[in-house]
């Protein structure tokens, strides 16, 4: 991208923080936004009610700490018990909760639908509390994902028809637009925003087949129609669909000579909304996965057609009733527009791994620049500049001052005491750390609290930064094929004096996973807990031993998340912040 494109996106950005921040900041006292001024109803959704109490707790704190806009209705619907629904699931349920409560009024709302439901296991630090809780480093109050996908869609309400936009939390869009052009939702079927993107990109995400008479590459911006939608198609795939285009324009950002336009974001009006509404009613209960992209937009377009209903590449739990249900959802969107808005200035940003978060947050000059982000954001006693290029990321968190932190780090809503070193690439979140420990280079370190035999304990999760926590092994395979921090499990155990029997797995299934392995002792308080997992993690890289206190327990990831407890987690918060405004943050 070049640098006029680069700047033209960082303005572009900036304006919309700034009006974001108006609303929320510099309203008076008690003002409310207008109507058609901003959204709604803004929904998040959960995938259980447990998820959904964490998201409603912190919803009304930011509410009456008015870091959101007054005069929205902020909503939390959770997935109903039973089968993973999917997101476009979450999409088709979330929609009748919303005709539950507002009936025919409904048809006048526009409402902002954003999928937050899952563990999070490829970024743990959010599995608790959401991935539309995590910390992003600008803004005072710090802005979290919820805040920066608001501002960043803060001109769509006033340029949109009632209906509902429909969106991810783990991705971040960034766009340019000439000033005599807007991004409009007003069309009826769906209407989704498509970015220019390298071939190799789509083979992970939605790809447009364009209308080759109304392809627009000559603005920074296009409407145009979608004759067909592939899903994480291949490259021959591509090009045998007609979705490569070349790249002949000075005003497409990539520099690539072919590219294809990717999905993000997609609008429903409210009557294509009503028939999704309808097609609940037809699937009945949902007992397998849908797809709000994959299983919705390919069935839209003159050309789409039915045989993707019967490809189950992509699919992690392929139920039996899958493919009906794709060709149910195939022949009721049959023939509904899919309109295109392309952005060719502009930028699609994924935060929903550790490495791409650590990345991001502190190596990505480009969305550093972009974006405005800071190197400490809402933090305490961290003594260097804060916008200087540190190479790593302290966020909402009190930190001693003869403490480091090394680079391509991240420490977020944590306390870190006195000449505690934090190593390279690392992640520490959510701990209390005491004076004088060493934290290594590459590791992930999350505590959590829990209600353990009916008493408050914690316990503080460690894995490598490149440990896959969704990856399941045979049980009978566990101790070799199951890798933490490089080693596996059967070397692990050895160095902490556990026997293989002494290792068991919360989840009574025939496959086992680091996610559901129980490796991490529960402790009486909060800072041991981190010591000793610290100490843990040592013995491993060190080749030496760790002996466990007398009696104690073992307690997967998994488990922590069952049998966690929020109120204390978000207290631990409330005291780092109320330290934080009032300048003190003494350990």
């Amino acid at each position: 991208m070049s640098q006029e494109f680069t700047t033209k996106l960082r303005i572009a950005t900036r304006e919309k923080l700034g009006k974001f921040n108006s609303m929320r900041d510099i309203l008076p006292e008690g003002r409310q936004v207008q109507p058609g001024e901003f959204w709604d109803v803004v929904v998040v959704t959960a995938v259980d009610g447990s998820q959904r109490d964490a998201y409603e707790l912190q919803l009304s704190d930011k509410v009456d700490r008015k870091e959101l806009p007054l005069g929205v209705n902020y909503k939390v619907f959770s997935d109903p018990p039973g089968p993973k629904i999917g997101n476009g699931g979450s999409t088709l349920y979330a929609l009748q909760q919303l005709n539950d409560i507002y009936g025919k009024a409904l048809d006048g709302q526009r409402v902002l639908l954003i999928h937050a439901g899952g563990w999070s296991q490829r970024l743990p630090s959010a599995s608790a509390l959401g991935k539309i809780f995590t910390a992003m480093p600008l803004g005072d109050p710090l802005y979290q994902m919820l805040e920066l996908k608001l501002a960043m869609y803060v001109d769509f309400p006033f340029q949109m028809k009632p209906g509902v936009l429909v969106t991810c939390a783990d991705d971040i869009e960034l766009y340019s637009i000439a000033e005599r052009e807007s991004v409009r939702f007003d069309k009826p079927g769906f209407t989704a925003l498509a970015h220019p993107s390298p071939l190799s990109v789509g083979t992970t995400h939605g790809v447009f087949v364009l209308d080759c008479n109304e392809k627009s590459t000559h603005s920074e911006m296009g409407n145009v129609s979608c004759l067909r939608f592939l899903h994480k198609p291949s490259i021959d795939e591509m090009r045998g669909g007609g979705a490569v285009c070349k790249s002949q324009s000075r005003c497409v950002s990539i520099s690539d000579p072919e590219f294809v336009y990717t999905d993000s974001t997609y609008y429903v009006d409210s009557n294509t909304a009503k028939s999704l509404r309808n097609l609940l009613k037809e699937l009945g209960p949902l007992d397998c996965e849908i797809d709000a992209y994959g299983d919705f937009l390919q069935a839209l377009g003159p050309e789409a057609r039915i045989d993707y209903t019967s490809n189950t590449a992509n699919v992690t739990t392929k139920e039996s009733s899958l493919v009906e249900i794709r060709q149910k959802i195939f022949h009721l969107l049959k023939g509904t527009p899919l309109n295109v808005i392309l952005l060719n200035n502009s930028k699609f940003y994924h935060i929903g791994t550790t490495s791409e978060y650590l990345f991001h947050l502190t190596a990505d000059a480009v969305l550093r620049s972009e974006l405005g982000l800071l190197s400490s954001a809402f933090s305490a006693h961290v003594t260097e500049n804060s916008e200087g290029p540190s190479g790593h990321c302290v966020m909402y968190s009190v930190l001693d001052p003869s403490c480091s932190v090394g680079a391509g780090s991240v420490v977020e809503y944590s306390r870190v005491g006195a000449g505690v070193s934090i190593g390279r690439g690392s992640i520490v979140s959510s701990c209390l750390v005491s004076d004088g420990l060493a934290v290594p280079d590459g590791v992930f370190l999350h505590s959590l609290c829990v209600n353990h035999q009916h008493q408050t304990g914690f316990v503080t999760v460690a894995f490598g930064i490149d440990d896959n926590l969704k990856h399941s092994v045979e049980a009978h395979a566990y101790m070799d094929e199951l890798k933490l921090f490089g080693f596996s499990l059967a070397e692990c155990l050895s160095h902490w004096g556990l026997k293989d029997e002494a290792l068991t797995f919360s989840a009574h299934a025939s496959s086992c996973s680091l996610w559901s392995a129980r490796l991490f002792p529960v402790c009486s308080d909060q800072r041991s807990s981190f010591s000793m997992s610290v100490e843990m993690l040592q013995a491993v890289l060190s080749g030496s031993t760790f002996t466990f206190p007398k009696d104690t327990e073992l307690m997967s990831m998994q488990e922590a998340l069952k049998c966690k407890k929020l109120e204390e987690m978000l207290e631990f918060r409330k005291g780092l912040y109320k330290d934080i405004t009032q300048g003190k943050g003494n350990n």
